[in-house]
C-alpha cells in the first residue's frame, strides 16, 4: 500500500510517527536521543556513507519535527544533509568541440574561460560571476546552467549556495510555500512540525471536556488517502480525540460569496485565500497591496465563525499547506486557528496510534458545495466568484478571470497588473503549480488529484454556495 509519493517523504513521516508516538506517551524528552537509532538500526547505512552520518541528520529532522529549527522561517535547510547535489552553476560539457572561433572565451568580460591542450573550454570558478553570456554564444549548446533542485523548485529565487557549498534560504524572500522541500531528492530541506503541540492540545482536553478541539479540513482531502474512504478518515480523526470535523471548503463558499461582492464593488482584486501569494504580493509587489481582497482565507473565515458561534474551542488546521503554518501564526488569523498540520503529519499521526483507516467505519463530511470543495484545484476559486456573482444577482459586473497555476505565472500576472496591461478584474493566485492539491504538505501528487477534487465536489449535498451558507448549522 502506497502512501506516498517518493522515499524522502517516507522518511520525513517515520521521524513524525515516532516523535508522536513519545508525545502520546510522555517519554519524548527521555527518548528524543533514541529515535535516530531506532530509524536506522545496527551499523549498515541506508543512504549515505555510514550510519552515523544517517543519524545525525536524523537528529536535526527530529528537531524540526518537534517543532524547533535554526530561524523563524517554517522551512529549513538541514545543513549536513544538503551536500550530495553537484556543483552548480555554468558548465562546459562534451559537447565542446574546441572550435576556433573561441565565442566564449571573448563573451566572458571576467577572462574565466580559457581553453586547455585538448582545445576544450575551461571555465575558472573563482573568476565567473555567471552571467550566462558563454552560454548564449556557444554554437554547440555545449555550456549549461547546472541548477540544484531546490534552485530550480524556487520560482521566486530565495535559493542561493553558500560558502560550504549548501543552500541558504532567505528569509525575506521565501513565501514558505515548499516547492524546495518536496524537490530535494535528499531530503535536506524540510518544514517544521507543529505535531506535538497539536497532541499537547488533544491530551489537555482531557476527551474534550475543558474544551473543544475541531479538526477543519482543507478542500484538498478528497485528492489524499485514498486507500481508504474519506467517511474512514474523518473517523479516524475522530478517534484521535478531535471532537468533530469540519470542512474548509465551507469557509472557502463564505469567501467567494463575499470576495464577488467586494469585487462588484472595487472593480478589481486579487485573492487572498493561499498564504504563499500573500506574501509574495506583499514582498515583491507592495505596490499592489490594496488590491489583496480584504477577506481572511477560507480556513481562518471559518475558524472566526466557530469561535463566534462555540464557546471554549481550540481549532486545527489539516491540510496541503506548509504556508498555512506561517499564516496561523499572522495578528489576524492567530485569535481564530491555534494549530495547523499537513495532510504528511496527519498520516503520522494516524499511524503513531495504530490507528487502521481501512477497517473504520464511515462518518460523513458535508458541510460545503461544490463550489468551495472545487478551492482546492487551480481555476477552482475563480468558478466559484464567477457562481457568488450569479446567486447575488450581479450580473452588470462582467468578470474576468486571470487563474494563475503556480507562481511563475502569478509573478507574470501582478508584472502585467503593474504595467497596467492586465486584461483580467480578477487575479486567483495559486502558489502552488494545480494549486492546493499541490501543495508540499500532500501525501502525493499528480494530475489525478484533480480528478479526485472534482469528484469530491460534486458529491456535496448543498449545491450552490447560499446553501452551504445559509443552511442552519
Amino acid at each position: 500500500m502506497r502512501k506516498f509519493d517518493t522515499k524522502v517523504q517516507y522518511l520525513k513521516y517515520k521521524v513524525l510517527r515516532e516523535v508522536a508516538r513519545h508525545a502520546w506517551d510522555d517519554t519524548l524528552m527521555e527518548s528524543v536521543m533514541d529515535i535516530p537509532k531506532a530509524i536506522v538500526p545496527g551499523k549498515t547505512p541506508t543512504m549515505r556513507c555510514c550510519v552515523y552520518k544517517e543519524r545525525a541528520i536524523l537528529a536535526e529532522r527530529v528537531k524540526l519535527a518537534m517543532g524547533g529549527g535554526n530561524s523563524d522561517n517554517i522551512i529549513q535547510v538541514i545543513d549536513i544533509a544538503c551536500d550530495d547535489c553537484p556543483a552548480v552553476g555554468y558548465q562546459v560539457t562534451d559537447s565542446c568541440r574546441g572550435c576556433l572561433a573561441h565565442r566564449c572565451e571573448d563573451a566572458c568580460k571576467k577572462g574565466a574561460i580559457s581553453f586547455d591542450h585538448k582545445r576544450e573550454a575551461y571555465i575558472d570558478k573563482t573568476k565567473c560571476v555567471e552571467c550566462g553570456m558563454c552560454a548564449k554564444v556557444c554554437p554547440y549548446s555545449a555550456i549549461v546552467n547546472r541548477k540544484r533542485p531546490c534552485q530550480n523548485a524556487c520560482k521566486i529565487k530565495a535559493i542561493s549556495i553558500n560558502e560550504d557549498n549548501a543552500a541558504a534560504i532567505d528569509d525575506e524572500k521565501c513565501i514558505q510555500c515548499g516547492a524546495c522541500v518536496y524537490q530535494c531528492p535528499f531530503g535536506a530541506i524540510s518544514d517544521r512540525s507543529f505535531i506535538i503541540h497539536v497532541i499537547d492540545m488533544l491530551k489537555k482536553s482531557r476527551e474534550n471536556t475543558r474544551y473543544k478541539v475541531y479538526a477543519l479540513i482543507a478542500p484538498a482531502i478528497g485528492s489524499q488517502m485514498t486507500y481508504a474512504k474519506l467517511g474512514q478518515v474523518i473517523t479516524g480523526i475522530k478517534r484521535l480525540g478531535f471532537y468533530t470535523v469540519v470542512e474548509a471548503a465551507l469557509g472557502a463558499d463564505m469567501v467567494a460569496y463575499a470576495e464577488s461582492r467586494e469585487l462588484a464593488e472595487k472593480g478589481f482584486l486579487t485573492s487572498s485565500c493561499c498564504p504563499a501569494f500573500v506574501r509574495y504580493v506583499k514582498t515583491a509587489f507592495p505596490a499592489l497591496v490594496p488590491y489583496i481582497s480584504h477577506n481572511l482565507s477560507p480556513m481562518a473565515t471559518i475558524a472566526k465563525y466557530i469561535k463566534a458561534h462555540e464557546e471554549n474551542v481550540k481549532i486545527v488546521f489539516i491540510g496541503p499547506c506548509t504556508a498555512k503554518k506561517a499564516e496561523v501564526q499572522l495578528d489576524d488569523v492567530k485569535p481564530y486557528v491555534d494549530a495547523a498540520i499537513t495532510f504528511e503529519e496527519l498520516q503520522a499521526l494516524f499511524d503513531s496510534r495504530d490507528i487502521e483507516l481501512t477497517a473504520l467505519e464511515e462518518d460523513v463530511l458535508d458541510n460545503a458545495s461544490y463550489f468551495g470543495r472545487i478551492f482546492a484545484r487551480s481555476g477552482g476559486l475563480s468558478d466559484a466568484v464567477a457562481e457568488g456573482l450569479k446567486e447575488q444577482r450581479l450580473d452588470d459586473f462582467q468578470l474576468k478571470a486571470c487563474a494563475c497555476d503556480g507562481i511563475e505565472e502569478c509573478k507574470a500576472a501582478l508584472m502585467r497588473k503593474s504595467k497596467n496591461v492586465l486584461d483580467a478584474n480578477f487575479i486567483e493566485g495559486m502558489a502552488c503549480v494545480n494549486g492546493c492539491i499541490g501543495g508540499a504538505g500532500n501525501l502525493t501528487h499528480g494530475e489525478k488529484n484533480k480528478a479526485a477534487v472534482d469528484r469530491y465536489g460534486r458529491e456535496a449535498l448543498e449545491k450552490t454556495i447560499e446553501d452551504a451558507i445559509f443552511m442552519p448549522k
